[in-house]
């Protein structure tokens, strides 16, 4: 475990309800080896420091990029049987099930790496699909996407609050309120979230954005670290008024 470096002012002092504990996990795009790891890291430190609440909370960006998204599924599905974790929906889950109901948008998503998701349950994509290719591939993909992962594709919430923490996979729209936040921006906001220095009414945990390590700043965490390119998969730990790295 490790002590994070700040960046720009010194941080106010979020916390969490006594007896809770957050794990919160960046972008895995497809690196089941890395979420193990992760897994294996979190199963660890509960040993060495039981609490009444853990909670793991995963940021978003599950899939495409790295060839085994569909492994990354299965195992967070396998992971909430037996462990509370919250899933929370990235700008990436929204292209499996619009495939299926729009098979051109694969133009689209095979520009983020779609084709890698595809290829992870079994389907053989060609570098650039025909339309009729992309048709065929939605039928085949709608065959043999298992019921279990549809449902976690469908019921993926797009933020959750505890304590002094809202998490969300890109993050907010500053100025907005937290309760009014739309959907795009909590999916896909950028430059206008990052750049913003004010506080917000809650410190904001969010993936979206790879760093070269996790960033602890002031109004937010960012625990993008690229896994799929770099190898690191980040975790944060919140507990009372600590924030540290597992």
């Amino acid at each position: 475990m490790w002590k994070p470096r700040l960046f720009g002012a010194a941080p106010a002092t979020p916390t969490l309800p006594a007896g809770v504990r957050i794990y919160a996990i960046g972008d895995i795009h497809g690196r089941a080896d890395l979420l193990d790891q992760v897994f294996s890291r979190i199963d660890a430190d509960l040993a060495r420091y039981p609490i009444a609440h853990p909670l793991q909370i995963f940021l978003g960006d599950y899939i495409d990029r790295g060839s085994h998204s569909a492994d990354v599924v299965t195992k967070l599905i396998d992971r909430a049987r037996h462990h509370k974790v919250v899933c929370l929906k990235g700008n990436h889950e929204i292209y499996v099930l619009e495939f299926l109901r729009n098979p051109p948008i694969l133009r689209s998503w095979g520009q983020y790496g779609g084709l890698s998701t595809l290829l992870s349950y079994g389907l053989a994509p060609s570098f650039s699909p025909t339309p009729e290719e992309e048709d065929e591939l939605a039928r085949e993909l709608a065959r043999v996407l298992p019921k279990s992962h549809s449902h976690f594709f469908s019921s993926l919430p797009v933020s959750f609050a505890c304590g002094d923490y809202f998490f969300a996979h890109a993050g907010i729209r500053p100025g907005a309120p937290l309760a009014r936040q739309s959907e795009e921006d909590l999916l896909w906001i950028r430059e206008e979230f990052l750049s913003c220095e004010e506080s917000f009414e809650k410190v904001i945990v969010h993936g979206h954005t790879p760093v070269m390590e996790p960033e602890v700043r002031r109004n937010r965490i960012n625990v993008d670290t690229g896994a799929y390119a770099t190898g690191r998969l980040s975790c944060v730990r919140l507990e009372g008024d600590q924030i540290s790295f597992i």
